[in-house]
């Protein structure tokens, strides 16, 4: 049985010794998923730009079977922003909230005509601007392919922030000013993706895995979930799990299986 060796219950946790282990943490993240990455398909920064809009509300799966068609009808930002709101809704009507996120990508791709070029900005106070983007989508952008670091916070990152002591904070701005505190800007960008990584594949939201997890013992939350190292294992998710990934066209150095596209049926065969 793991137990947390480091919060022990009930003794206050400075904070230089909060910070150390919060630095520990993502070290030891860091060797657990040395693949971490952005887990949405994309070719250029419009695409990850149009993908991160799309993936609120749903799963980054949902989103990489549903742009190639996508991105074979609207390619460009000038093609988006002369679409046809009712052909783009169904398109991504997979993704869910589709009349609003048609709104927003048509929006934002007028924008990047009009105002941009029909170039993707490199700086975070022109990206919020763009109808659709808040400051989660543009550290994804800014980070994945203009090098500047970032923290995303999404529903993983805040929940695990919370979870290893990093904040008390559920506002998403706060937490992220909060982590920003922690870490050395350099580590920003792929510390958002190991928590991420990790919040999918273990630490999940209603049943997280304690008794599977290579961090238990930094964890103050050690014991919320399933903490018998067995049935722990089963919870695991991807390719923790033995399952596809969530990319149709994952990393070179991932260790998984590729996604299926949508429609795909899988026939197990036994022995």
């Amino acid at each position: 049985m793991v137990q947390s060796k480091t919060v022990k219950p009930g003794k206050p946790e400075s904070r230089l010794a909060m910070v150390r282990r919060a630095r520990k943490i993502n070290r030891e993240l860091a060797e657990v998923y040395p693949y971490a990455h952005p887990e949405l398909d994309f070719e250029n920064p419009f695409e990850l730009l149009v993908a991160t809009v799309l993936s609120a509300q749903t799963t980054d799966l949902r989103v990489n079977q549903t742009t190639p068609a996508l991105f074979a009808k609207y390619p460009t930002p000038e093609d988006m922003a002369a679409a046809v709101p009712e052909e783009l809704e169904e398109i991504i009507r997979p993704t869910g909230f589709f009349r609003n996120k048609a709104k927003s990508l048509i929006g934002l791709s007028i924008a990047l005509r009009d105002d941009f070029g029909g170039e993707v900005p490199g700086r975070l106070k022109d990206l919020v601007t763009l109808p659709g983007v808040g400051r989660k989508t543009a550290n994804v952008v800014l980070g994945n392919v203009f090098g500047v670091p970032g923290i995303t916070v999404d529903t993983h990152f805040g929940r695990l922030s919370r979870r290893f002591g990093w904040t008390t904070d559920e506002d998403p701005v706060k937490v992220e000013a909060t982590v920003a505190e922690i870490f050395p800007k350099s580590e920003w960008t792929m510390l958002s993706h190991r928590v991420v990584f990790h919040g999918r594949r273990i630490c999940h939201a209603r049943r997280p895995a304690c008794g599977a997890c290579p961090i238990a013992a930094l964890c103050p939350s050690y014991g919320v979930g399933e903490t018998d190292p067995e049935k722990a294992a089963k919870l695991l998710k991807y390719e923790k799990g033995g399952q596809p990934g969530q990319r149709l066209k994952p990393p070179a150095d991932y260790p998984g299986e590729p996604a299926r596209p949508a429609g795909t049926v899988t026939v197990e065969v036994s022995g």
